[in-house]
């Protein structure tokens, strides 16, 4: 699995792709901040909801701070998906990096 740092996923976005961004916090924390366009599905329902993305997706999972989603993103790659990203620093680094009027916790 790849680690991506904030910056590089703002450029990697800015010049026109578009991974899936996989938030994996919990609803309450997703409600304080997140990055457009994310998609917020707990940890919890991971299993029960990762129909909804093909295995050769490219996929960039997020949390806090960027250890459950490293769970997440070894347990994707044990069901066969192939192009996982992990947001190093989760979006705590995000918001302090590329967003910073972003609502912190």
């Amino acid at each position: 699995m790849k680690q991506i740092t904030p910056e590089e996923l703002k450029l990697y976005m800015d010049a026109g792709n578009s991974p899936a961004l996989l938030d994996v916090r919990e609803t309450w924390e997703y409600e304080i901040c997140h990055i457009d366009n994310s998609v917020n599905i707990s940890m919890s329902l991971i299993p029960s909801r990762i129909a909804e993305y093909k295995p050769d997706q490219e996929i960039v999972v997020i949390c806090h701070h960027g250890i459950r989603s490293l769970q997440m993103a070894s347990y994707l790659e044990t069901l066969g998906y192939t192009k996982i990203s992990n947001l190093a620093g989760g979006i705590d680094a995000w918001a302090r990096t590329i967003e910073p009027a972003m609502t912190q916790y």
